[in-house]
Order: structure tokens, then C-alpha cells, then sequence
């Protein structure tokens, strides 16, 4: 690779991580998939030549879970998916170069070659390791086959991941309290041959290779943790007969490779398969991935991976190590997004509290609108929410009143009152606009933000707005008014063109209008300030405005949904005479919501020992590469607090300076994603209710 801005002489290759063929997909499970698109199309109006591939994750423990569950084959089980997402990602205009799954021949082959490539060169050994076991059922117990308590955390996790509580990886063996996830019961740890990649080997390279990355904060900080300590070994095989049989098996194991290997070999596959399909003229897989690329291409590829944050680790540790064993070239760049929430609260597809994709479309809604929505809402690595009501805000403000409104009122008042483009030149004031958004959408993308990409665009939207406001063409005769409308549709031509990878079907309409020669798509940024088409006809409105009724009816909808299957939970903890069980009728003093009194006291003593304050938030601010943490400066009188607290998802942190809270200062202190906390702010409930004063007691006040 290069490190050159973009446009470089070498090809560039855009990835999103696999979406796992287990489930429908949701409006938030777009968020990677939509940056990845408007990126690919942004690096191709810059002139870059880019591929952009994907493909559908088949293997793994929950998809084998899933078929014996539903009693049908895994491959039949995933591939229904895997249909489904391919016939749902072009409806939002998210078109891959390729996409391929991780079960297809091409990329079994590839995963077979990587860890023959890892044997060879002395990479992978042999370990005896304790394996998750049911007695009752009489099989082993591989990734999300057991559940039990993270041994770091002490967080609810399976057997791969502690998805509940810090994240980590997890390899086998290491979850305590194991509990099939079959029948449910203990499950006991045997002795088992397993296969590792020696990840030591690699550890030099991957403190180099950290270094020179790019992307986003979160994808280059989170992983120094691991790269710098010590780096275990990576399990690379399972007990599964689902996968890609591990190739170094005699037969006598019945292992298959772990997820986690054949699925970032799929980048590699699907790329290879564009290939296939192109020819090597048009497309060159090995140029990009190749180890120094071809002799057109000593420098390899230019490697961009797009992902969510919850995969950091497998893209910034494991993949560059098992693409240095094969002789590969590494990324260039990992941009990892933030999560998603569902006003205010996490998107939960056990309660139906999601906004489907299929329900989206079938909505009425534009896929450009949500596009626009997920790119500009917040920064990539920042974690957002999407509500009915700001998406409405969004729209109607920034895509109908600023974008919309200016090339419609342009383009008409341009061909009813002078016929078109008028015959002279565009100003230095306005050409020099151009230049500059032009420069802005150029740092942007060099700095992988498609949110100020888009934003370019929108802004000089909104210039063209106060210019023709200023200079007001229809209070001037066709003389004075022509420079004027002549500026005006060549900002909309430029619109146009830097619009396209957020909203590519309202900028191809756009260019259509303006009558423009062939596709925006092939545009690249020298089209911004070429002369428009002197003709054009009428224009068209390009949005259509969300009424407010419209809204209510799809909060109300989105409501019953989970008031439903909430019923429907309370159905099932109830007996079959409609009481309550035994489980749930324990602790009845009070509602089922509040957790039971403690039966335990404490003496007056004990309670005078613990030092409580009023104080005061000062600053708020969010821990970086943390769901849940945010670091506050709280004065509590005699001095001013360093304290960090989970309330990140539950409070508008801007709002926060100001608020009195209560503040349980001699708490030890404790250091939380590298952040020193210096007490305890006391809330409320799973919502995080901050207790205050009910007066006006001041900073440093003790609670009695």
C-alpha cells in the first residue's frame, strides 16, 4: 500500500464485515454497510479505482444452534439468508462489486491455502486444552454450544465472547461455570487435542503494524491493550461438524477451522471472484492482496475494512497476523463504527424493538433518506440514535428545506425564466465555493468521514441557498438575473456530483434533470465545475416531506410491537390457571420490577462511615471506546472530583453540566478503560436516575 491521499496509482479494495446468516436485518445493522457504500463511491468520484466486496458468514456455532433448533440443515438454514441479504442491500442501494458467501468453494479453497501457508511456516501447533463437555447429550461444546460467567469480567458469556460485559475474546476452555446450551445442565471440562496460531509470532509485526494504520481512533487504540501484552495463542479449530474442515486433519479429530478464520478469508475470496467475473484487465484481486502486489503494482493494494466496534480485535489483531503467516498483504485502514440505539434504548430483536429493513422500504420511505440519516447523524466511530421523530427533524430539514429546495427553485426559476443554463461564466465568488467544498470533501474522505464528505455537499447546498437569496433573480431582468442563475446551476451540478455516494439515486435524478451527459456515478470531481448542459426541462421536486402525523403512527406501531411481545412474556411466566409460579410469586411484598429488600443491616456506626456530598457536574464527556462509561468533573465543595459513571447510553452528556448529583466520596478509587474514578455518582434503577436535592444544598453538602 501506498499511504498516499487518495487518488493513488494502486487499486483499493472496501470491505464490510460479514453479516452473519442467522437473522433478518435491521436498520442498525446497516449502519456498516451504508458507510461502506458511500465510502466506495467517494473513493471512486476521487478517481481511486476500488472494488467493493462482502459476502454472507455461513459457519459457526450459532448457525448449527439455529438448524438444530428449527430441524434443518445448517447450509439450508444460512443460505435462506444469505438470498435474503443479497436481494436486501441493493434496495438500499448498497451494491457490492461481489458478494459471495464463506461456504462457496472459492473460499473454502482460500481458507484451506491460508493455513497450509501457516503450517508450512511453522505457525500453528498442537495443545491439549479443556473442552466444554454435556455428559447427557454426549458431545463436546464448542463456542455458543455453552454458556457460563467471564472469567475477567464476571459478566453473563458464551463460550467465545463476553458479550454482556467487557467484550473479550474468549477461547475454549476459559468460561467458568459452564452450562450447555443444549439441555441446560452443568456441563464438565475434558481434556481435548485442539489446533493454535502461535500469535507471539507475530507480536513485533503487529506493534509495527498498529502504528501505520489508519482509520478511525477506536480501531488503532482498543487493540494496544492486546498487542502490547502478552498475546496468547488463537484456537484456530472447533468440534463441529458445520465449517471448513481443518486440512491438516487425518480424520481422526473431526475438527473444522473456527469462525474466525474462514470468515475474513471470504475479503480476500469475494475479491478474487470480481476478478473471475471482470477479468484481471478491469480488476486485479492480486495486485491488492498479494504480498507486494504485481509488477504493475510493487506497492499491493490499497485494503479498507469497515466494521463494527464489537470486532475490533479480530481485524487489528488476529486477521493482520494470519495475513503476515500467508504471505499477504495487511489493511490499510480499519474504520470501526459506534453502536446503534432505538430512541434512546438498544435495539432488541427478542422484543421485536427494531426497525426492520424490509419494514423500512415498506414504509415508503426512500433509501436515500435513511442513507443520508446514518452517514451524517453522528461521526463513524460515534455511537448514535435513530429516532422517528430526528429522522423526520433530518429530512425534512437538511434533505427537503436545504438540498431540495435549492436545486428545485434553481433549476425552475433557470428554465421557465432564461430556458436554462444562461451563456456566461461562473463567478470567481462562487467558483472558489466550489474549489473549497471540493477541497473539504477531498481531507474528508482522506480521513475515512463519510459524515463530512456528505456534509460538503450539504453545505454548499445551503450557500447556494443564501446566494440566490442575496441576489434575489427575480427582481432582475434577464440581463442582471443570468450570472446569477448561471452560478446557481452549476452549484447544483456540483451538488450533484458530491452528493452522489450518500444519496446516489436523488443525485442521479438530480443529474438527469440538469440533463447532464451519462451517470453522477462516473463523474469524478473535475465534473463539479464543468459548464452544465445549456437545456434542460422542468424540474421535479427531489423529497417529499414527513408529516407529523406520519411519525406518531410509526412511534404508536413500533410501541404495540413491543407491548405485545412483552405480553406475551408475562403469558409465559404465568401457570396454566393464569397464577403466577412459584419462581415468579417469590419476594411478593412488592412489584416483580424492584429487586427485594436486603436482609442483611448494618449499625448506625457503619452508616456514619460513609462519607456522601452533594456536587455539582461540571463537564461530561464520554470514555472513548466505551459502550456505557463516561468520565465527569464533579465539584463537591472543598474540591472538584475526577469520577467515571455507566450512564453514557442513558444521559445526553451535554446536558449534564450544572445538574446536582450525589456523590459517595469515600469510595476507593478505581481505574476504568485507563480513566482514574475518584468516587461514586448514585442513580437509580437500570435507567441510571440520578439522585439530586430537593433544595438548593451546596456543593459539599454531607448527606445525613
Amino acid at each position: 500500500m501506498s499511504h498516499d491521499d487518495f487518488p493513488t496509482d494502486e487499486p483499493a479494495v472496501v470491505t464490510c464485515g460479514l453479516p452473519y446468516a442467522n437473522g433478518d436485518l435491521h436498520i442498525a445493522h446497516l449502519r456498516t454497510y451504508v458507510g461502506g457504500d458511500v465510502l466506495s463511491r467517494a473513493l471512486r468520484t476521487l478517481g481511486q479505482e476500488t472494488a467493493f466486496v462482502c459476502g454472507s458468514d455461513m459457519h459457526g456455532t450459532p448457525i448449527a444452534v439455529g438448524a438444530a433448533e428449527q430441524g434443518v440443515d445448517p447450509e439450508e438454514l444460512a443460505l435462506g439468508y444469505h438470498e435474503q441479504y443479497e436481494e436486501t442491500f441493493p434496495r438500499f442501494d448498497v451494491e457490492f462489486d461481489n458478494y459471495g458467501h464463506t461456504h462457496d468453494e472459492t473460499n473454502q479453497a482460500m481458507t484451506k491455502s491460508f493455513v497450509e501457508s501457516w503450517i508450512d511456516g511453522g505457525h500453528v501447533h498442537e495443545k491439549e486444552i479443556q473442552v466444554a463437555y454435556d455428559p447427557d447429550a454426549d458431545q463436546w461444546l464448542p463456542d455458543r454450544f455453552v454458556e457460563g460467567t467471564c472469567p475477567y469480567c464476571g459478566a453473563n458469556a458464551r463460550g467465545d465472547e463476553c458479550d454482556d460485559g467487557c467484550q473479550r475474546h474468549l477461547e475454549p476452555g476459559e468460561i467458568e461455570d459452564p452450562v450447555s446450551a443444549i439441555t441446560g445442565n452443568p456441563a464438565e471440562y475434558r481434556a481435548r487435542e485442539h489446533e493454535f496460531l502461535r500469535l507471539a509470532d507475530f507480536q513485533e509485526y503487529l506493534q509495527g503494524f498498529i502504528d501505520r494504520l489508519e482509520g478511525t481512533d477506536n480501531a488503532r487504540n482498543q487493540p494496544r491493550e492486546w498487542i502490547e501484552g502478552e498475546l496468547e495463542d488463537l484456537c484456530i479449530t472447533r468440534d463441529l461438524d458445520w465449517g471448513v474442515d481443518y486440512p491438516g486433519d487425518d480424520g481422526g479429530q473431526d475438527l473444522v477451522l473456527y469462525v474466525w478464520v474462514d470468515a475474513p478469508i471470504e475479503y480476500v475470496s469475494s475479491t478474487k471472484q470480481y476478478t473471475e467475473r471482470v477479468g484481471a484487465e478491469e480488476y486485479d484481486w492480486e495486485a491488492v492482496w498479494k504480498n507486494h502486489g504485481t509488477d504493475d503494482h510493487p506497492e499491493g493494494g490499497e485494503i479498507v475494512h469497515i466494521i463494527g466496534q464489537d470486532i475490533i480485535q479480530h481485524h487489528t489483531v488476529f486477521w493482520p497476523a494470519m495475513l503476515r503467516g500467508a504471505d499477504f498483504n495487511e489493511p490499510r485502514a480499519v474504520v470501526a463504527s459506534g453502536f446503534m440505539n432505538l430512541d434512546g434504548d438498544a435495539f432488541s430483536t427478542s422484543r421485536n424493538r427494531a426497525i426492520w429493513a424490509r419494514e423500512f422500504l415498506d414504509e415508503g420511505f426512500h433509501p436515500d433518506t435513511l442513507r443520508y440519516y446514518l452517514t451524517t447523524v453522528g461521526g463513524f466511530q460515534d455511537e448514535i440514535d435513530f429516532s422517528w421523530d430526528r429522522f423526520r427533524e433530518r429530512v425534512n430539514g437538511e434533505l427537503v428545506g436545504n438540498v431540495g429546495n435549492f436545486a428545485y427553485r434553481s433549476l425552475l426559476f433557470a428554465e421557465r425564466n432564461l430556458g436554462g443554463t444562461p451563456d456566461v461564466d461562473v463567478s470567481s465568488e462562487v467558483r472558489e465555493r466550489i474549489e473549497e467544498a471540493i477541497a473539504e470533501f477531498e481531507a474528508a474522505i482522506n480521513d475515512y468521514s463519510v459524515r463530512k464528505a456528505t456534509q460538503a455537499a450539504v453545505r454548499l447546498a445551503g450557500f447556494g441557498n443564501e446566494y440566490i437569496q442575496r441576489h434575489e433573480p427575480w427582481n432582475l431582468d434577464d440581463d442582471e438575473a443570468a450570472p446569477v442563475v448561471r452560478d446557481c446551476v452549476q452549484i447544483a451540478k456540483a451538488v450533484a456530483v458530491l452528493v452522489y455516494p450518500a444519496t446516489p439515486d436523488t443525485a442521479q435524478r438530480l443529474w438527469d434533470q440538469l440533463e447532464a451527459e451519462g451517470s453522477v456515478a462516473d463523474a469524478t470531481l473535475d465534473a463539479a465545475l464543468e459548464a452544465p448542459p445549456a437545456d434542460f426541462g422542468e424540474p421535479t421536486e427531489l423529497f417529499e416531506k414527513i408529516d407529523e402525523d406520519r411519525v406518531e403512527e410509526l412511534n404508536r406501531k413500533l410501541d404495540e410491537r413491543v407491548e405485545e411481545v412483552a405480553a406475551a412474556e408475562e403469558d409465559d411466566a404465568e401457570g396454566d390457571d393464569g397464577t403466577e409460579t412459584d419462581e415468579a410469586a417469590e419476594g411478593d411484598e412488592g412489584s416483580m420490577d424492584v429487586e427485594a429488600l436486603a436482609e442483611d443491616r448494618i449499625g448506625f456506626d457503619d452508616f456514619e462511615e460513609i462519607d456522601i456530598r452533594v456536587g455539582r457536574v461540571e463537564s461530561a464527556e464520554p470514555i472513548e471506546d466505551s459502550d456505557k462509561l463516561a468520565r465527569l468533573e464533579v465539584d463537591i465543595g472543598v474540591e472538584t472530583r475526577q469520577v467515571v459513571a455507566g450512564i453514557k447510553q442513558l444521559h445526553d452528556l451535554d446536558e449534564l453540566p450544572g445538574t446536582k448529583v450525589v456523590l459517595l466520596a469515600n469510595m476507593e478509587k478505581a481505574e476504568l478503560f485507563g480513566v482514574e474514578s475518584n468516587g461514586m455518582v448514585l442513580a437509580a434503577g437500570e435507567e441510571a436516575d440520578l439522585l439530586t436535592t430537593h433544595g438548593d444544598a451546596e456543593p459539599g453538602t454531607k448527606i445525613r
